[in-house]
């Protein structure tokens, strides 16, 4: 059995089979049995690669933070997270820079993570916004139903916990509900790139290793 730390775009920790491509944590979310016990514990949520200096974890261990795997950078940000500032140094500056041009300074983690813990909570709930599909920014999420759909040039990709499995044309004139928190939708469009998994356009995965164990 899968162990419960897979993050959807909706910000949900499930127990699902796919791996993804980055790791993150909330803090410590699990009991000595390695089940969950509460959905975050900690302000600073954050997207981490999976290799970093050859260290290596044991997932899950017990007392030590709860490792999160999401598919990729954008379903990340759906969830709410931003570039971890150690193992993703470039990304955090340049996500940084992009933040203090569009919300102003300070830029550094602890006003990131304020402003980002109120954007992605609605109390014990995600909180979304309504916006038109054609005002979004490629990396941005939205829910259509009960489907997540990455908004990606001309095209919407429903995901999964393994890939991006359906795709849709984006409607020209169509109002959605916006997963992805507001800051970092206002990133995206500034021109943040995110990390996107290889399935959307079909090629094949890269040949990269992990030094964490699932």
């Amino acid at each position: 059995m899968p162990l419960q730390n897979r993050v959807t775009p909706f910000g949900d920790v499930v127990a699902l089979p796919g791996r993804g491509t980055m790791m993150g944590n909330r803090g410590i979310l699990h009991d000595d049995a390695r089940h969950l016990i509460r959905p975050w514990k900690v302000r600073r949520w954050i997207a981490c690669v999976l290799d970093f200096r050859g260290r290596h974890r044991d997932v899950m261990t017990p007392h030590r933070y709860t490792e999160l795997f999401f598919l990729d950078e954008t379903a990340a940000f759906a969830a709410g997270h931003r570039p971890c500032r150690e193992c993703r140094y470039a990304d955090y500056r340049r996500f940084a820079a992009l933040w203090e041009a569009c919300h102003g300074a300070p830029a550094d983690a602890d006003s990131m993570d304020r402003r980002l813990h109120a954007d992605r909570l609605n109390g014990k709930a995600k909180r979304t916004y309504r916006a038109d599909l054609a005002t979004l920014p490629d990396g941005a999420y939205v829910a259509i139903g009960e489907t997540a759909w990455l908004v990606w040039g001309s095209c919407l990709h429903a995901w999964s916990d393994s890939g991006y499995k359906a795709s849709r044309p984006r409607p020209p004139r169509c109002e959605a509900r916006v997963l992805t928190p507001r800051a970092i939708v206002a990133i995206l469009a500034a021109g943040y790139r995110p990390a996107v998994h290889f399935s959307v356009d079909g090629t094949r995965a890269p040949a990269t290793g992990t030094n964490q164990t699932a």
